[in-house]
């Protein structure tokens, strides 16, 4: 656990000095911050309570869609390029405990932009009586962190295929827009086809947290991608080791 704990901490703090990470962070805020505010405004005008999960967490699922690779490019690539991941293997660092670190920091650092989104729900909370369902968006923001997570976790492992950033970007990406969209050819198939990939849709498994519902099996789907993930990323660093 100190070993997590030192790659959590280097890692961590490092967010806070990228401009890159700034970037994510301003592209989120902004983004969520207008369409709260068009929403807000068109539900005083036009009657209908804030809808939080839906005006704020539903737009930051598409946002970390396309925004997520950037946080992670960098994560084992640029020890790669640098040289810096010699140092790190010949370090008492076991390969799980350096991506469980650095997926930890990543994760935290959403943490962070979705604690800044809170305000949106304090807002519509100030003006709806009796009150925002707090259940429902509680649940919408479980199921964020394990959206959010399992990118996170694709993320670092394409970091580890490339030492080129933008190829791993671009290679995390693909992955994100595969999962999104591997459903799409088969959503009118009532087999079992259909539902093997309509299962393997990671939007469709969000879909139920922003209701407010938690389902055994959409909890299942986004702890195995995490830790296929992880898994696999720490496979790649050991080959590495043993070149």
């Amino acid at each position: 656990m100190r070993n997590i704990w030192t790659v959590f901490k280097r890692e961590f703090g490092y967010y806070f000095v990228s401009p890159v990470a700034y970037l994510v962070m301003f592209m989120f805020l902004v983004t969520l911050g207008l369409i709260f505010s068009y929403q807000l405004g068109a539900a005083a005008q036009f009657g209908g309570a804030p809808d939080v999960a839906g005006w704020v967490l539903g737009p930051f699922v598409t946002l970390a869609l396309f925004l997520t690779e950037l946080l992670t490019m960098r994560l084992i690539s640029e020890e790669h390029r640098t040289g810096t991941m010699e140092l790190i293997m010949t370090a008492p660092v076991r390969e799980w405990e350096l991506v469980a670190g650095k997926w930890l920091a990543a994760l935290g650092y959403y943490g962070v932009i979705l604690l800044v989104t809170l305000i949106y729900a304090l807002i519509a909370n100030s003006v709806t009586q009796p009150g925002i369902d707090i259940a429902t968006l509680a649940v919408s923001y479980l199921g964020i962190v394990l959206f959010v997570g399992a990118l996170l976790a694709i993320g670092l492992f394409t970091s580890t295929l490339f030492s080129n950033q933008i190829a791993a970007a671009f290679a995390a990406l693909a992955i994100y827009l595969g999962l999104w969209l591997i459903s799409l050819p088969f959503q009118d198939r009532a087999d079992t086809v259909g539902d093997v990939f309509n299962y393997l849709n990671i939007s469709s498994h969000y879909d139920n947290f922003s209701t407010g519902v938690i389902a055994l099996s959409d909890v299942t789907y986004f702890v195995t991608l995490i830790l296929f993930f992880l898994f696999a990323a720490s496979q790649m660093i050991e080959s590495r080791r043993w070149r």
